[in-house]
């Protein structure tokens, strides 16, 4: 069985986002995986991207996540996720979702957030279907699909990639609200038992949501990632010693 591929969106200020999405994924599924971090400085380095800053963008994964099927060669399907995901069960049944009639599947989420901010201060930005491609499973060899080159990703507004105006509506197929769980906006009546929680709002990795739903599962998931190196401890034990008392 080939891996299924799952881009992951990275940002510089939220690795460990990224370090626990992949762990969780990694940890459940019951089928091989090929995960990739798209990062905006490498597909600037390989000339595949190269528009200038966007206010309005609050991650560095905002347009260079619909440059998932050109990375996937246009060929079957793959999965593009924002990094501030946790997945809390197997990936392997998304794949009974796959359509061949369809372009994108996703969840089609009526997402109109209340705060003003999000994550580290980030203006939170309202438009229609909003979130929709935060988790996306993709026939990347769809003929519509195919219109999404490196220069469409470069050259078309952020609301004609977002709002998948560049597909017909009947193309984006339907996922259920286990796969895209926002954390914040959804409840226990929308779902019990979510696969995928999204921090949308913001994740334990940063100070002012660090109670947030599902908090001390991430947290768990989290452990373990990044280990002091010897160079820090022998900092540590330097600043210890600094302080003993005389």
């Amino acid at each position: 069985m080939k891996p299924l591929r799952v881009y992951i969106g990275w940002d510089s200020r939220e690795d460990i986002a990224f370090q626990v999405c992949k762990r969780s994924l990694e940890t459940y599924s019951s089928i091989p995986l090929y995960i990739v971090p798209i990062r905006q400085n490498d597909m600037r380095q390989r000339g595949i991207y190269w528009r200038g800053p966007d206010s309005l963008s609050s991650t560095e994964f905002s347009f260079t996540r619909f440059l998932t099927p050109y990375l996937a060669g246009y060929e079957g399907w793959a999965v593009f996720v924002d990094c501030d995901f946790l997945f809390r069960r197997d990936i392997a049944s998304l794949l009974d979702y796959k359509d061949p009639s369809k372009a994108v599947c996703c969840v089609k989420h009526e997402y109109a957030p209340k705060e003003r901010t999000k994550m580290d201060g980030q203006t939170q930005t309202q438009y229609a279907r909003k979130n929709w491609s935060s988790f996306m499973l993709i026939n990347c060899g769809h003929e519509q699909v195919q219109k999404l080159t490196p220069t469409t990703v470069n050259t078309e507004s952020g609301l004609y990639l977002h709002r998948f105006q560049w597909l017909t509506d009947d193309l984006i197929g339907s996922l259920p609200v286990t796969w895209n769980y926002l954390e914040g906006w959804h409840t226990s009546s929308d779902c019990a038992d979510p696969i995928a929680v999204h921090y949308t709002r913001g994740g334990p990795w940063f100070d002012n949501w660090r109670h947030v739903e599902y908090a001390d599962e991430w947290t768990s998931a989290s452990k373990n990632l990044f280990p002091p190196t010897k160079l820090m401890r022998q900092r540590h034990e330097k600043i210890s010693q600094s302080h003993i008392p005389i």
